[in-house]
């Protein structure tokens, strides 16, 4: 067992400029990804003219994104971790490329749908490309590198917004995937010539059982939660799609407990560094997220309301871009705390500069300067936090398990997100000023969205500070290497770093 856990011995042989290659093909990959999630929010108020459909089903094209990704991130996280995480990369950007090619040569919903779909197939790039770093890196170049990839989610979607405004504006909406189905190629053939394949490999049997019994609770869920403000939060369809979330997953939490070769380790993500980790996710999640709400708004609603700023989508966009410019900057600093000082160190001051920010965005929200500080300041916050989640992952579990876990991580993120979308969804809609005959989000209505982003992130540090005390990330990181007993590790340095060779 102990030669499945541990790196290959020449992981740290390679040159380093085959490393560093390495490295922005796959950042590059979680850039591209992280494009595709965001090229269409430019064109979704016109989808039901381009479709020929009404707002309700077009509305599909997003929500099909989101419940793909949900359920194909842990599958193919624990189907790399089987079979090749390289492999899988692969087929998650093949399959962004069907879908954007098919997205691109649609005229009706159902080809859209389709290839939404698809593309959300491909969301696992992300903990793919950092199981991949873990398996081909030197522990002490690791840190900075994983870094790097989480912030590619943010500069892919910062980047991603003015981009996809300015093609719409000024090209055919086709445009806009046949742009992403070109990047995915790209992306597909760099990975292909420079992306070595991981020697880390367990075999074994696929959990298909599994995998189905947790696809049919996740898409309950965040259909649920996602679709609850249209159908009505009190109808039969949404309190019965909780029901069968809740009767589900509660069952194949069951079966995963006693299948020999389950889908998701229940008994690893239940070690606190790992359980406290995930749960931070979530409230990161929901807290970055609750800007991406607030602040596009408040940039397009009229000047006349008193507090919106009349702008139109691409200034949106080019506001938003430091953001993600300012996450990546912050992945050296980021990975550079978490060598000296731990990454829970690093999460907790990511947490409390994202409430930081949403303080500020409190009092600061009149004038376009305040909402790029704004976005600035929470975009530093996410780059620590996105950065030392990994190293809090994969300093907690086997090298066996890396792409799993890491998923696993991604997936709490995401229903973070829904929850923050939901939640502002119904609080912007009950908290209402009347305009020109309509009903618009009040600004009391804004801050009370950006008071509750503060209080997910300080919920991130309170949830952060139960994590383990520990050394620096390097050492951490290099423990499942080893071999060593975890429950050793966890007593000596106060985590989990592995399992027993």
């Amino acid at each position: 067992m102990s030669e499945a856990l541990a790196r290959p011995a020449d992981a740290g042989g390679a040159a380093p400029a085959r490393s560093n290659a390495m490295v922005a093909v796959l950042a590059f990959a979680g850039i591209v990804v992280s494009l595709m999630q965001t090229l269409v929010i430019p064109i979704v108020p016109e989808l039901p003219k381009y479709l020929d459909a009404s707002a309700s089903n077009t509305a599909w094209a997003i929500t099909a994104t989101l419940l793909a990704a949900a359920v194909a991130t842990p599958v193919a996280g624990r189907l790399g971790d089987m079979f090749g995480k390289r492999r899988l990369l692969l087929v998650s950007l093949g399959l962004l490329v069907s879908g954007s090619v098919v997205a691109a040569l649609s005229e009706s919903l159902v080809p859209m749908i389709i290839g939404r779909t698809l593309q959300g197939l491909a969301a696992a790039v992300v903990p793919l490309g950092i199981s991949i770093m873990r398996d081909n890196l030197p522990a002490e170049r690791l840190t900075g590198s994983t870094a790097i990839m989480s912030a590619s989610l943010g500069v892919g979607g910062a980047l991603g917004l003015p981009s996809a405004a300015f093609i719409a504006d000024n090209f055919s909406w086709h445009v806009l995937f046949w742009t992403s189905a070109a990047l995915g190629v790209v992306a597909l053939a760099l990975v292909l010539v420079i992306v070595p394949e991981s020697k880390v490999r367990t075999g074994g049997r696929f959990d298909l059982l599994g995998s189905a019994g947790m696809a049919v609770g996740l898409v309950s869920l965040l259909l649920a939660v996602s679709k609850g403000a249209d159908w009505g939060w009190g109808s039969g369809t949404t309190l019965g799609l909780f029901a069968i979330a809740v009767i589900v997953l509660l069952v194949w939490g069951w079966y995963e407990l006693r299948t020999t070769q389950p889908l998701v380790d229940l008994r690893t993500t239940a070690r606190r560094q790992v359980l406290f980790t995930n749960l931070a996710s979530i409230a990161f999640g929901f807290s970055m997220f609750a800007m991406s709400l607030v602040l596009p708004q408040l940039l397009q609603l009229p000047e006349q309301t008193g507090y919106g700023l009349g702008r139109s989508m691409m200034a949106v966009g080019l506001v938003m871009a430091p953001q993600g410019l300012v996450m990546m900057a912050m992945a050296p600093l980021s990975a550079a705390i978490s060598k000296t000082k731990g990454p829970k160190a690093t999460l907790m001051l990511g947490a409390l500069i994202v409430a930081a920010g949403y303080g500020l965005n409190i009092v600061l929200m009149s004038e376009i300067w305040h909402l790029v500080l704004v976005s600035c300041v929470i975009g530093a916050g996410v780059g620590f936090a996105y950065g030392a989640m990994p190293a809090l992952i994969m300093g907690a579990v086997p090298a066996s398990e890396t792409a799993a876990a890491n998923s696993l991580n991604t997936l709490m993120r995401s229903i973070g997100t829904s929850v923050a979308s939901a939640l502002a969804g119904v609080i912007l809609a009950q908290m209402t000023t009347s305009f020109g005959g309509s009903a618009l989000p009040s600004e009391n209505g804004f801050k009370m969205v950006m008071a509750l982003g503060a209080g997910a992130a300080l919920l991130a540090f309170v949830l952060a500070s139960f994590l383990p005390r520990q050394r620096a990330a390097g050492a951490a990181q290099a423990s499942p290497a080893a071999g060593g007993s975890g429950e050793q590790a966890e007593v000596e340095a106060g985590e989990v770093s592995g399992v027993k060779a």
